[in-house]
């Protein structure tokens, strides 16, 4: 028989008593736990195995150590993948199990999982979204987080866009670029919008040009966020001007770039430099590597998953704004200095 590793037995490993174990495995907030004996005490939990018993504690705490994940397409995209790993890495952490759901976009499958993982009595819900967006939700009895969107009722973790496009005119800036292109800004007379973010994200784009005193020199609008958008862009703003760089509104535009420059035998950065945003995996493998702001889903699926297990009743979370995470520039080769 396999011996049950507890509490006790981490206590002792650890060199604290068991209620600090408690403390620091169960992330109880106002806790005075130091952070080193927190992670000393985390680190002898898994080097010995130990797994909280989820009956105890769901007699102890009313608590079930269950998550429930609901997903419109994230369970099934590598692009958002991250999303799911920064929340079992939490969960891992917090001795929490997650069920999940996959919808593929069905309102009728969305409401159906949600009411399943509330008769499974999980501790809470998250709701991930594969592209930012508003959506609607069914009155659930239990803490529920939108990650990566909006909802009227509940609290949302969402990539802070407008600090993203602002930071994206502030580095272009710095490398001296004062004649910037742009593709993919959605035309006014359109309401249609790509997510509820974006907005946000051309906004602050926007303040940057003004406050830095830079001269965007044309704009490619589009509503299909594709390489082809790129590569149009591309042909028509070269044929005529000469940016010294070109910020497209996702990386899946830039391809679309790199193969209009190519068949031109235009030079990245030396001739034109780009810059996106997402971090999608090809961004890494063209040549030469793309410079992006890098959309940061493991870090919300983790928050998410933290909000959800700090909540100790629904009134927690009544007044939660929402909350924003930054994206941060991953430095390749597609940018140089300007000219």
């Amino acid at each position: 028989m396999v011996k049950r590793i507890t509490l006790g037995d981490v206590a002792r490993a650890a060199g604290v008593s068991t209620a600090t174990v408690s403390m620091a495995l169960n992330g109880k907030p106002g806790s005075r736990i130091p952070a080193a004996t927190v992670e000393k005490v985390r680190r002898a939990a898994r080097e010995l195995g130990y797994r909280p018993n989820a009956a105890a504690r769901a007699l102890k705490t009313g608590k079930t150590g269950m998550l429930g994940f609901v997903s419109d397409e994230v369970t099934i995209t590598r692009f958002a993948s991250p999303m799911i790993s920064g929340m079992l890495e939490f969960a891992e952490q917090a001795g929490l199990s997650v069920m999940m759901a996959e919808t593929a976009h069905k309102d009728v499958q969305l409401e159906n999982a949600i009411e399943s993982l509330v008769n499974r009595n999980v501790d809470g819900i998250i709701v991930g979204l594969m592209a930012s967006r508003e959506i609607r939700l069914p009155d659930v009895d239990k803490p529920l987080v939108v990650c990566n969107g909006v909802s009227t009722r509940y609290p949302s973790v969402l990539p802070d866009d407008y600090t993203a496009g602002y930071d994206a005119i502030a580095y272009l800036a710095a490398k001296g670029h004062h004649r910037i292109a742009v593709i993919g800004r959605y035309p006014s007379e359109t309401e249609v919008q790509p997510s509820c973010s974006i907005r946000d994200r051309f906004r602050g784009i926007d303040d940057a040009v003004a406050e830095f005193g830079l001269d965007v020199i044309t704009e490619f609008p589009g509503t299909e966020w594709e390489p082809e958008l790129g590569y149009q862009g591309a042909l028509d703003i070269m044929q005529y001007l000469s940016p010294t760089a070109i910020l497209t509104a996702n990386d899946r535009i830039a391809f679309g770039t790199y193969q209009a420059f190519q068949e031109r035998q235009i030079s990245i950065p030396q001739d034109v430099s780009v810059l996106s945003f997402d971090d999608e995996d090809l961004a890494s493998l063209v040549r030469p590597g793309l410079t992006t702001l890098q959309l940061p889903y493991q870090q919300m699926g983790r928050k998410s998953a933290e909000l959800i297990s700090n909540t100790t009743s629904l009134s927690d979370l009544e007044h939660v704004s929402p909350l924003h995470i930054p994206l941060k520039v991953v430095e390749r080769e597609s940018v140089t200095t300007g000219r």
